[in-house]
This record gives C-alpha cells, structure tokens and sequence, in this order.
C-alpha cells in the first residue's frame, strides 16, 4: 500500500510539473493565434535594381498622378501584399513590409478600450494560474520527501488538492477570457490590424494542455487522499472488531465463568466420557483436562 500512494504521489508531481512548464511557456510565448493581414503595398523607393514584390515602381514623382491605378490594372500587378502576425497576451508582432524582422506593439493597445479590463483579468488569472500550481508543487514535493507521520503528509495531500483544483480553474477562466477578447478585437480593433485570416497556434495549445496536466494531476492528488482515508477507516473498522472479539474473550476468561464452563462440560463417569468421544463430538471450545485419579472408583461387582 504504501508503494502504491508513492507511485500515486509521483505521478501527480509529474503532472504537476509538466503543466507549470507548459503554462510558463505559453505566458512567455506571443503564439496564442496567427495569421495574415492583407495590406496595400508601398511606392518602392531608391534606384531600380531588381525587381520587388513587396512594393510598387512606379516611374512618375507625382504620387497623385491619376495614371498610377490604371498602370497597376494594366500590368496585372496585385497591389496588396499579405503580412503574417502572431499574437500572444502580452504582444502582437507583425511582419515588416519588407519581410524580413517583425514589428511588436503591446496587445493591451491593440484591443478595444472596453475589452482592456477583460485583459488585465486574463494576465491576472495567468499569474495566479502559475503560482498556485507551483505552490501546489511545492507540497507534493515536501510530501513525496517527508518521511514520518503519515496524517501529516495526508494534510500536505489535502493542501497540495486544493491548491491545484483552484489554479486549474482560474487557469481556464484566462485562458477563456483571452479567448474572447481576442475575437472581439478581430472584430471590433483599429483597421490597421484586423487580420484578414487567422488560427490558433502553438502557444494556446501548451496553455490548454498545461490545463489538461493540471486537472490530470488534481484528479491523481484527490484521488489518493480518497484512497488513504478509506484504507484507514477500513483499518480503524478492523481494529474495532478485534478489539470487541478480545474484549468479550477477557470477559469469559474470568475465574468464575471459566469454572462453571469447566465444571459443566466436565462428564461424571468414564462412561459418558466414552460415550462422547463415540459421538464424535469434540470440546474444540475449552480444553479438559482429566486426571485418572480422580475418576470414581469402580464397584467390586463390575470387575466380577
């Protein structure tokens, strides 16, 4: 059995683990959803090298000259250019015009002003996520290495349940309101960010396995906390019915009883003795003793 709680108690530290690294992982990332804008490419500018897909050449100096858009449609030349972005809880990065690095501006400013609340909630909620889960790997840890009595380490198991039962709630409350106030940022945000196609990416998909592991490891803690509690009221049931059995024995050890069982289940004669063991019965209950003296003496008629 306690083999048994001490595999229990590893596997709950190890999803404990796994799901303090996924979450951690997930906050520092900015790969919760991905996608692409679809925006107007630039006038190219300096000398003509080679040719670039990026922007538009276009000979005149005069950017208001009315020719510009029929050259375009002319010439078949698609005047928009698709940017791919990533977005995370803290910041949203999108490519440069150019393709090569990317721009970064905090997501808190990209979100509507009435969705910022629902923001600072879900980071909130991230912090708190992560910090109860490590305080509740922070007790399975001191009870898988305590090494003494097991009511305490039953306390650290309770403690260690709760901690990790609340950090996964508030682990998928973030990650819900995250959720939310992504879409409606798609939805209702300033035109110079709406993606034209979006997805989820890596990053939500650590932080809803992290969930995953957190629950998985609740489940194991409360589990084996269950599991002790019954062994031990099925032991604490054990012991009462022995010690009921042995108190009712030490009631009929007493001297009086014992001799009154004794003197009663003792036969008079030899015969009845005979007559008992011709039965087949036995006096598996109390122990007799007899002594051949003090059986009666026969008659003289007898042996004649």
């Amino acid at each position: 059995m306690g083999i048994d709680r001490r595999r229990r108690a590893s596997l709950a530290l190890t999803l404990n683990f796994l799901a303090l690294f996924l979450a951690v992982s997930a906050l520092t990332t900015s790969y919760w959803c991905e996608g692409t804008r679809k925006v107007v490419k630039p006038f190219c500018t300096g000398p003509v090298t080679t040719k670039q897909s990026f922007c538009i050449r276009f000979n005149s100096t005069n950017l208001n000259d009315t020719r510009l858009v029929q050259y375009i449609w002319e010439t078949g030349e698609d005047k928009y250019v698709l940017r791919k972005f990533h977005t995370g809880i803290w910041f949203s990065c999108e490519q440069n015009i150019n393709m090569t690095g990317e721009n970064c501006r905090n997501f808190l400013y990209v979100a509507p002003s009435n969705e910022r609340g629902v923001l600072w909630l879900c980071i909130v909620a991230e912090c708190l996520y992560i910090l109860l889960l490590a305080t509740g790997g922070i007790l399975m840890s001191i009870e898988v290495c305590h090494i003494g009595n097991v009511i305490d380490g039953l306390k650290l198991n309770a403690f260690a349940a709760i901690f990790t039962v609340l950090s996964g709630l508030l682990g998928m409350v973030a990650h819900m309101m995250f959720t939310t106030a992504f879409q409606l940022t798609v939805s209702l945000g300033p035109e110079d960010w709406k993606p034209q196609t979006w997805d989820y990416s890596w990053s939500y998909i650590l932080a809803w396995s992290s969930f995953t592991a957190c629950m998985a490891s609740s489940v194991t803690t409360i589990n084996r906390y269950t599991k002790t509690i019954l062994e031990f009221k099925h032991k604490r049931r054990n012991i009462e019915k022995n010690l009921k059995i042995k108190q009712k024995l030490l009631e009929l050890d007493s001297p009086e009883q014992v001799w009154d069982m004794y003197i009663s289940s003792v036969p008079s004669t030899a015969e009845e003795l005979l007559d008992l063991s011709s039965d087949g019965r036995k006096l598996s209950n109390t122990s007799i003793f007899l002594d051949l003296n003090d059986l009666p003496d026969p008659q003289g008629e007898e042996y004649c």
